[in-house]
C-alpha cells in the first residue's frame, strides 16, 4: 500500500512537471475531453435526475409531515451541490472513464508499447498520463455543474408532481435560492477537482504497473476502479471537514 502511495505521489509530481508541455499534447487532451465530457452527458443527466428525485422523495414526505415542506428546496439544493453531485459523478467517471484509462495503458504496458515509447525517447508520463489527468481535471467539475442543475430540476419535478409532497416549482426554487449559497457550489467543485486528480492518478498508475497478460489487465482495471472509489469516499470525508472549517 505504501509503495503504491509513494509511486502515485511521484507520478503526480512528474505530471505537474510535464504541464509546460501541454500545448504539444493538445490534440490528445481534446480527445480525452470529448471522451470524458460529451460522451458522459447522457449518463450524467439520467443519474442526476433520479438522484434529485430520490432526495426530494425521501426528505419531502418527512418534511411535509412535520410542517417543514417549505425547506425542501434548500435541503435538496445543498445535498446535491455539496455531496451527491461531486461524489456520484466521480464514481460514474471512475467506472466509465477510469476503467478505460487503466485498460488502455495496461494493454500498452503488457504488449510493450510503453517500452517502445521509451526507446523512441518519448516520456510515457508526458505522452499518456498528463493529457488524461488534465482532461479529467477540467471536465469533471463541468460535469458536476451540469449534474447540480439537472438534480435540482429533478427534485423540483418530484416535489411538484408527487401527491404526498405537492410543493410548487416556485416554492421549491424560492427555498433553494434562499438556502444555497455560492460556497455550497464552490465546495462541490473543489471536491470534484480533487476527485478528478485521484481518478486520473490511480487509473494511470494501475495501467503503468500492469503485468501478466490479459488477466493482468483485468486485475488492473478492477483495482483501478475499486481503489478510486475508496479513495474518493475517504477524501470526501476529510475535504468536507476542511471546507466546513473554512466556511
Amino acid at each position: 500500500m505504501f509503495q503504491n502511495i509513494g509511486e502515485m505521489v511521484l507520478l503526480l509530481w512528474r505530471t505537474i512537471q510535464s504541464l509546460p508541455l501541454i500545448w504539444r499534447q493538445r490534440a490528445k487532451v481534446f480527445d480525452q475531453l470529448f471522451e470524458i465530457g460529451n460522451a458522459s452527458l447522457l449518463m450524467a443527466c439520467i443519474l442526476s435526475v433520479f438522484i434529485g428525485g430520490v432526495i426530494a422523495l425521501q426528505t419531502g414526505v418527512l418534511l411535509v409531515d412535520r410542517g417543514l415542506g417549505s425547506f425542501l428546496g434548500g435541503v435538496v439544493g445543498v445535498a446535491i451541490a455539496q455531496e451527491l453531485a461531486p461524489v456520484m459523478m466521480s464514481i460514474l467517471i471512475a467506472g466509465r472513464i477510469g476503467s478505460a484509462m487503466a485498460a488502455e495503458i495496461g494493454s500498452m504496458r503488457v504488449y510493450q508499447e510503453i517500452d517502445a515509447l521509451r526507446t523512441m525517447n518519448i516520456n510515457p508520463v508526458h505522452y499518456l498520463v498528463m493529457p488524461r489527468v488534465v482532461a479529467i481535471a477540467l471536465t469533471l467539475p463541468m460535469l458536476v455543474i451540469f449534474a447540480i442543475l439537472v438534480g435540482w430540476f429533478g427534485g423540483a419535478m418530484v416535489a411538484a408532481y408527487n401527491k404526498h409532497i405537492a410543493i410548487s416549482f416556485q416554492a421549491f426554487f424560492n427555498s433553494l435560492r434562499d438556502t444555497v449559497e455560492f460556497h455550497d457550489v464552490r465546495n462541490g467543485l473543489v471536491k470534484s477537482f480533487i476527485f478528478a486528480i485521484i481518478i486520473g492518478l490511480v487509473c494511470c498508475h494501475q495501467g503503468l504497473v500492469t503485468i501478466g497478460g490479459p488477466r493482468g489487465i483485468g486485475r488492473s482495471v478492477t483495482k483501478a476502479v475499486v481503489n478510486s472509489i475508496v479513495l474518493i469516499l475517504i477524501a470526501n470525508y476529510f475535504l468536507t471537514r476542511v471546507l466546513i472549517n473554512i466556511d
